[in-house]
């Protein structure tokens, strides 16, 4: 499906302003997007003068997971926007949760995402964001960070980079936190105005280390002076009373919000990015 050319949302320029055109606004299912394993529809959303496309996510369209309790990744999702929004960084296009044409959903803002710009010079493949690529040899190149190698088919390996960009660190952050179990590369959206977002969120905030990503070039290297300010923010946002606490709790279990705590806390300890805890597959599949 062709993505849709108009503007975001004509008309409304505040984070809260788009919170409500798309919790309160008339939605209208204009198709479906086909790719995505669980229901994903493509609509339309307006709102007395305002309108934006988004993206519907019907709870009866998800596929049940045997790790994740069913019908509550619509939940998860707006969780992750959430977070998102408490550390400041703005990396998860707005979301709510509200009944639509086929009962309760997340609906978020839709992101015409631009290409990000070719990918190192002896790249033989990069995705169409620009953030990653398959370069040959073992060496990563400058501005990029290795990942690992892979299998290209015929007996040949390349090695898997990300870009070494603050936004794409910032990201990594935000997944360490939400445990995010399936950052692909599809998942990773530049828009025009040259900021980041990352999608698809309803494999997150899982009790045990689920964490699964694209984004390893930084592990067990120091977290920035920014990310330790943000965490140590997001720390104090996470305690019992305040409205992000309490908001989680009525989204993920009391379990799973103990368990954010526990990442956030361990990430200040440790002061360094998270390395692949062995126990579960570090790279998502399939990764884009």
């Amino acid at each position: 499906m062709p993505a849709p050319e108009r503007l975001p949302a004509p008309g409304v320029t505040t984070t809260g302003e788009l919170e409500e055109l798309l919790a309160k606004g008339e939605l209208k299912v204009v198709g479906r997007i086909r790719e995505a394993s669980n229901a994903v529809l493509l609509c339309t959303v307006t709102y007395g003068d305002a309108s934006a496309d988004c993206v519907y996510k019907p709870v009866k369209g998800e596929r049940p997971l045997w790790d994740f309790p069913d019908g509550n990744l619509a939940q998860r999702e707006v969780a992750a926007y959430l977070v998102s929004e408490a550390m400041g960084w703005g990396l998860v296009p707005p979301t709510v949760l509200r009944d639509g044409p086929y009962g309760e959903g997340m609906v978020q803002l839709w992101i015409a995402s631009t290409p990000a710009g070719d990918g190192p010079e002896d790249a033989e493949k990069s995705d169409e964001s620009g953030l990653l690529a398959l370069v040959e040899g073992e060496e990563a190149g400058e501005g990029w960070k290795p990942v690992a190698l892979a299998d290209v088919g015929e007996g040949r390996t390349a090695l898997l980079v990300h870009a070494d960009d603050p936004r794409l660190r910032r990201l990594a952050v935000l997944d360490a936190v939400i445990n995010n179990g399936d950052r692909k590369g599809g998942h990773l959206l530049p828009a025009p105005d040259g900021r980041l977002y990352g999608i698809d969120h309803g494999v997150t905030f899982h009790r045990e280390d689920k964490l699964r990503t694209l984004l390893w070039g930084w592990a067990g290297e120091p977290l920035t002076d920014e990310a330790r300010e943000v965490l140590a923010s997001l720390s104090a946002l996470l305690a019992d009373g305040e409205p992000l606490a309490a908001r989680l709790a009525e989204l993920i279990t009391p379990v799973e919000l103990a368990a954010v705590r526990a990442r956030v806390a361990h990430l200040l300890r440790t002061g360094v990015h998270p390395q692949p805890s062995g126990q579960w597959p570090a790279i998502p599949w399939p990764p884009v």
